[in-house]
């Protein structure tokens, strides 16, 4: 489980610290979603966990006249998106929890690349970010789909000593929104309508440069699925982990790149 306080904490500094090497890890479902919002006359838009904020800068450099707000529990993640975005007059950044939050204006496009999946209570969470966005206003939003669907996530998984543990499925974490059935009703009782979740998959870019296989181990030692087991094990568990993680990145390696196979949901709905 990866809940608030984690992101508040651990997991927000690494990402921060990390956020190049996550940004080019989603690289293709960004492209995906700024595809899928081109065709919106989007006037104020607000991009829910934003992260280190790469979608929230390429809809704002894309699209001058809109307004974009971007908005993380991470206050290391927001931190780097407000430097990022410094020059984007019309792109702003606050640490705040989308659950809570409420705006001076309401949106007409809510957009999150991987950020809905962390909330304690999601259909509060969504319905407050309804209580934002102007009636007839769209949500477009990406979630992981199964983590049997995900390599990524399950292949790593199996070579942790407590590989056997299955968590809550619902629990706050990447897999909480996996069952789209769930994410239909979860949306439909907090205020949303015409909602469509349609799967998409991606490559999940974990290793490149000079030394692809030591940049992948080097991402999984610090981010993803096995960051924070590796870094609880004593030292030489660590290291025959990481020597396992090592073959394994090698068979994804091609053309000098590793790379994971990722599937995705891509969810659209309206505000009632």
């Amino acid at each position: 489980m990866t809940d608030k306080s984690e992101w508040q904490g651990r997991v927000g500094e690494s990402w921060a610290a990390e956020y190049r090497r996550t940004d080019r890890s989603f690289t293709m479902l960004t492209e995906h979603l700024l595809a899928q919002t081109r065709g919106i006359d989007a006037r104020h838009v607000l991009d829910i966990g934003c992260g280190a904020g790469e979608l929230s800068l390429a809809i704002a450099r894309g699209r001058s006249g809109a307004t974009v707000t971007g908005l993380d529990i991470s206050a290391d993640l927001i931190s780097i998106a407000q430097e990022r975005g410094k020059e984007l007059p019309n792109c702003s950044f606050t640490c705040a929890d989308a659950a809570e939050w409420t705006g001076n204006e309401q949106a007409n496009l809510i957009v999150s690349r991987h950020g809905v999946m962390f909330f304690d209570d999601p259909v509060g969470a969504f319905a407050n970010i309804a209580a934002q966005t102007e009636s007839g206003g769209r949500l477009l939003f990406s979630c992981f789909r199964d983590a049997s669907e995900n390599p990524f996530f399950h292949e790593i998984r199996r070579l942790l000593p407590d590989a056997a543990e299955k968590p809550d499925p619902r629990a706050p974490g990447p897999f909480a929104l996996a069952d789209n059935s769930y994410v239909c009703s979860v949306l439909l009782q907090s205020g949303w309508e015409r909602i469509e979740a349609k799967p998409f998959d991606f490559p999940m870019i974990v290793g490149s440069g000079e030394d692809p296989l030591e940049d992948a181990v080097s991402y999984f030692a610090r981010i993803g699925p096995a960051a924070r087991a590796a870094s609880e094990m004593e030292f030489t568990a660590r290291e025959r982990f990481f020597d396992r993680v090592r073959r394994l990145a090698e068979r994804h390696l091609h053309d000098g790149i590793v790379s994971f196979p990722a599937a995705a949901w891509i969810v659209t709905a309206r505000k009632v």
